[in-house]
């Protein structure tokens, strides 16, 4: 068993720490994890595979996966843009990358509504299609691998890469073998935020979606229809289901980026 180095004060700062999230995140969690099997499994599994749950689930995940895979190539390549260029106005797209972030969720779902909805200026409306459940999480997820990238780029140093390409490795190798292993565990952590944020997203969607059974319905919106109709039972475990997929992911990315890591070494 290896001795403790924890000092008094710092067994006091832990114990707190591990009091205050237990209060916070653990017990809480526990809860809705009793709940979901209040009525029995056969309630909990006869949830998940109702039709109209079930394609919500389906549709959730399937929007989060999309979502976070466009964000995983376009949020580094904008944070390679901000990081290694330099043009007019880069300090205002750096504000504007953090709106998602500023919007309460409400507000989100009321923009992309002005701009995709019936009045839309573009002549697009998603309004009512599986395409606004896409939308909708796009939009709020857009910042996580963009800032979770940044600060990576920022300290890579650039003579490694140079000393490559002096060395006759082309772009697109040193690129693989110098500049992805570095990123990826950044990458890794900022698809990982991405895809449990999207999982989660309920404001903007009860706004842009219009909630349509089997069409357009999120998971976090039959949820709230489960709450509404008092089955607590079922919306906890529709609530456990997403718990686990986005812990599952979170392990996935986890492995993915070490693994990634350790090729490059």
């Amino acid at each position: 068993m290896r001795a403790t180095t924890l000092t008094r004060p710092a067994s006091l700062a832990l114990g707190i720490s591990v009091l205050w999230f237990s209060l916070l995140v653990l017990l809480p969690l526990a809860l809705v994890i009793v709940a979901s099997f209040d009525d029995g499994w056969e309630v909990f599994w006869g949830t998940l595979t109702n039709v109209q749950t079930a394609n919500a689930i389906q549709l959730t995940l399937t929007s989060a996966l999309a979502a976070t895979a466009v964000n995983i190539v376009v949020g580094t390549l904008i944070a390679w843009v901000l990081v290694r260029d330099r043009f007019p106005g880069k300090r205002i797209i750096e504000l504007l990358i953090d709106i998602p972030f500023a919007l309460p969720s409400l507000v989100a779902g009321l923009v992309l509504l002005s701009l995709y909805g019936p009045t839309s200026p573009l002549g697009i409306n998603v309004l009512g299609t599986p395409y606004s459940v896409f939308l909708a999480v796009l939009f709020v997820t857009l910042p996580f691998v963009v800032r979770t990238v940044e600060p990576v780029l920022i300290e890579l140093d650039t003579e490694v890469e140079q000393a490559a390409e002096s060395l006759g490795a082309s772009k697109v190798t040193t690129f693989r073998r110098v500049i992805l292993p570095a990123l990826t565990p950044a990458i890794a952590a900022g698809a990982t935020l991405s895809f449990a944020r999207g999982v989660g997203e309920f404001g903007a969607l009860v706004l842009l979606t219009g909630n349509r059974p089997n069409v357009s319905e999120g998971a976090p919106i039959r949820i709230q229809s489960y709450i509404e109709t008092d089955n607590t039972a079922a919306a906890a475990s529709v609530a456990v289901f997403l718990l686990l997929v986005a812990l599952a992911a979170i392990g996935i990315l986890d492995v993915i980026s070490r693994r990634v890591a350790r090729h490059g070494e």
